[in-house]
């Protein structure tokens, strides 16, 4: 028997949307407006669960009915022990909560950390220096600096050549110890689910967002808005998201941009833009961004 697939969402959110054939949505009454404005969106029909109802009949009910199917759930306040958003596979006795795309892409780095830094160049381009000179002149006498996804450490090496004190952090512990062995403290840090510290002068994160959804990039933007008045970022310009095995030959999920809709979600998020540069790599566009806090 084939497993429904219940995609549970906060109201609001289309987060682990992409790629979805969508059967139904589900909502309790009081998430009943934006889940109608995604049923209509998506073009199938939306069902109110009555309340009160327990998770577990939520989850047992709707899978019973959907065999085979994909369906979204907005259900706030129904505790399933899980942090939504999230997949889950019903297959009648039991279910299972499927791994994210960013908790996939973590473990490509866990698995092959030596493998990337030697697929990476050695050297900043004409584009990040240029935003390395851009932080340079904001921060003259040096700043404080959060590095979000520092990875190797090369880009810290050369912001401290600049003068500036930098926090390692990386999601992965692989690159954890990478730098460490390197004779630098690093520390382990999920920009998604970790406090960022600070205050700090500036958050800098090169080719990380780009693991992120749109939501969690969200979360992200608005942490790193508490702790700095700077941010300094690129990421890679496009539309939509893929996953791709290329350079490391595991699994890796991308976000790429078109620049207005990041634009919005920056001023969104507090962030007026400083400074932003187009660059180029063999296989996309690049954006490199400054901007500070409103």
């Amino acid at each position: 028997m084939c497993p429904a697939r219940l995609i549970l969402l906060p109201p609001g959110s289309r987060d682990r949307l992409a790629g979805e054939r969508v059967a139904a949505v589900y909502a309790t009454p009081e998430a009943e407006q934006p889940a109608a404005q995604l049923a209509e969106d998506l073009g199938v029909r939306l069902t109110l669960l009555p309340e009160p109802i327990e998770a577990e009949e939520v989850v047992r009910g709707v899978a019973d009915e959907h065999r085979g199917e994909t369906v979204v759930v907005i259900a706030p306040g129904l505790e399933l022990g899980i942090e939504v958003p999230a997949v889950i596979e019903h297959e009648g006795d039991g279910w299972t909560v499927l791994p994210s795309p960013n908790e996939v892409t973590l473990a490509t780095y866990e698995e092959a950390a030596e493998r990337f830094r030697d697929s990476i160049p050695q050297t900043p381009n004409a584009y990040l220096i240029e935003l390395f000179d851009l932080i340079d002149a904001h921060l003259r006498s040096g700043g404080d600096v959060l590095e979000l996804g520092s990875g190797t450490g090369q880009d810290a090496a050369e912001l401290e050549r600049r003068g500036h004190r930098v926090r390692r952090t990386d999601a992965a512990s692989a690159f954890v110890e990478m730098m460490r062995k390197d004779g630098y403290p690093a520390d382990r840090l999920n920009a998604l689910t970790d406090d960022f510290g600070g205050p700090y002068d500036l958050v800098f994160a090169d080719a990380v967002f780009l693991h992120f959804t749109p939501d969690q990039l969200a979360t992200v933007l608005l942490k790193a808005h508490e702790s700095a008045r700077l941010l300094a970022f690129t990421t890679s310009e496009g539309e939509g998201d893929e996953w791709s095995t290329r350079h490391l030959d595991l699994p890796r999920h991308f976000t790429s941009w078109q620049e207005q809709p990041l634009r919005d979600l920056l001023k969104h998020c507090g962030w007026t833009v400083l400074a932003w540069q187009h660059g180029q790599s063999t296989s996309s566009g690049w954006y490199y961004v400054l901007a500070h806090r409103t």
